[in-house]
């Protein structure tokens, strides 16, 4: 019950990363905003939440997840209301920065409670390997669970449907998550927080927007909060554990990167290209989530015998080769053509997802289960826009320069695990070996 309970919160951060996609059309024409009130609408979500997760997992660090994970709730299904009840753009966008502030709170306290009630490590890759199928299930979801409902009664009741289900799983966190205590002698770091936000929300903003203004901001907030935290008795972020995640922050980057840009481009080239309805790409798309939702339970298991790093070869591999079907594709290519990329990419990143969380929080002491999962999500989130942003570009030259690209990086990203993911101490196998 505690699983599925974390499941439900962090499957509403990802669905809203997705579902507003496809309202966009309806949301400007009733509103009455302009192309940029509209990507506000998506990006006032995604800045908001890429600046505050690592201040979110830190939060639950001293504060206790349960505490941090209900105060997300109440601030994400409040945010969520006043969204379906906004009468200007504006207003819409602030509630959706709100939405992502809520969001910040909720995802890596989600998966800080999963670590901390899984301290046996077979245990953990099984429930991280649940959490990442419902993590894809909910992107999947997004896209066609948007197109039906604004379809048929328009795009407020995209938000209002998020309500009842916080408050279900605000009511189940009260029940089945154990209490938190403040940790003794522990203090909120307050200067990391306040220089880890700007940097990384500038940093995502200056990625989307292609803003210089914001990429320097974010680069004079982050040195800033790097020799801060050098100083502090109390870090945020302790360098060691920064060190000790490197490698799998890198692949989270990478996947996402791929993944997050790809699905964009390729939901572009449907409809533009292919002339399919948002609807109907929506669906087009499912070979992609398919696998990726079934797969990462069953990663789960095999990541618990074999360890991560074995999957998440295996997985940057299939996507890689996938990525390269893209060579092939050009204006005229059917939709049977692409389905190996969808296939390679689902497949791949199926068994790769749950092997790179499970990667990021391995080793990590219990007390520090929040900042390893708000630095893993944190890097997914960036490179997701990243990948938004270059792939969106590239994709301009056609399909086969985003296929060399995403190949390319995500063969970096296997010498990175060959070299940086180390096996488990306490697995079988490897101890065999």
């Amino acid at each position: 019950m505690l699983l599925l309970t974390m499941c439900a919160g962090m499957f509403l951060v990802q669905l809203d990363v997705t579902v507003v996609n496809v309202a966009l059309p309806a949301i400007g024409a009733d509103l009455h905003g302009g192309l940029a009130a509209q990507q506000w609408v998506v990006d006032g979500y995604s800045v908001t939440l890429a600046a505050f997760l690592l201040t979110g997992g830190a939060l639950g660090d001293v504060q206790g997840h349960r505490r941090v994970v209900l105060t997300g709730f109440a601030l994400f299904g409040t945010a969520s209301a006043v969204c379906g009840l906004a009468a200007t753009a504006p207003l819409l966008v602030v509630a959706r920065a709100v939405q992502g502030l809520g969001a910040a709170l909720l995802l890596p306290g989600t998966l800080a409670v999963i670590t901390n009630a899984h301290p046996e490590r077979a245990q953990r890759a099984r429930a991280l390997g649940i959490w990442a199928g419902i993590s894809a299930l909910a992107l999947a979801a997004g896209p066609v669970l948007g197109g039906a409902v604004v379809s048929t009664v328009g795009w407020r009741p995209v938000f209002w449907l998020n309500v009842p289900v916080v408050l279900a799983a605000a009511f189940a966190t009260r029940r089945v998550v154990p209490r938190g205590e403040r940790v003794p002698g522990r203090r909120i770091d307050v200067a990391g927080v306040a220089t880890a936000a700007p940097a990384l929300g500038a940093g995502v903003y200056a990625v989307i927007a292609r803003s210089v203004p914001a990429a320097v901001v974010a680069v004079v907030a982050l040195a800033a909060f790097l020799v801060l935290e050098r100083r502090s008795p109390e870090p945020m972020l302790p360098l060691d554990i920064a060190r000790r995640t490197l490698p799998a922050t890198f692949v989270s980057a990478a996947m996402n990167f791929v993944g997050i840009g790809t699905i964009l481009v390729l939901t572009l080239y449907l409809q533009g290209v292919r002339h399919a309805s948002a609807f109907e790409a929506g669906l087009e798309v499912l070979p992609l989530f398919g696998p990726l939702s079934v797969l990462a339970p069953v990663a789960g298991r095999l990541v618990a015998r074999f360890g991560p790093r074995p999957l998440m070869v295996a997985g940057l591999a299939l996507g890689a080769l996938g990525m390269l079907n893209l060579v092939l594709l050009d204006g005229n290519s059917g939709y049977p053509a692409l389905l190996p990329t969808l296939l390679g990419l689902g497949v791949g990143m199926g068994l790769l997802t749950t092997a790179v969380v499970t990667a990021a929080v391995s080793d990590i002491p219990a007390g520090r289960a929040g900042v390893a999962g708000g630095i893993n999500n944190t890097a997914r989130q960036a490179g997701g826009a990243l990948g938004v942003a270059v792939l969106g570009a590239v994709s301009g030259s056609g399909l086969p320069a985003v296929g060399v690209i995403a190949a390319a990086l995500w063969l970096v990203a296997i010498g990175v695990t060959l070299a940086g993911v180390r096996a488990p101490r306490d697995n079988p196998v490897a101890r065999a070996r």
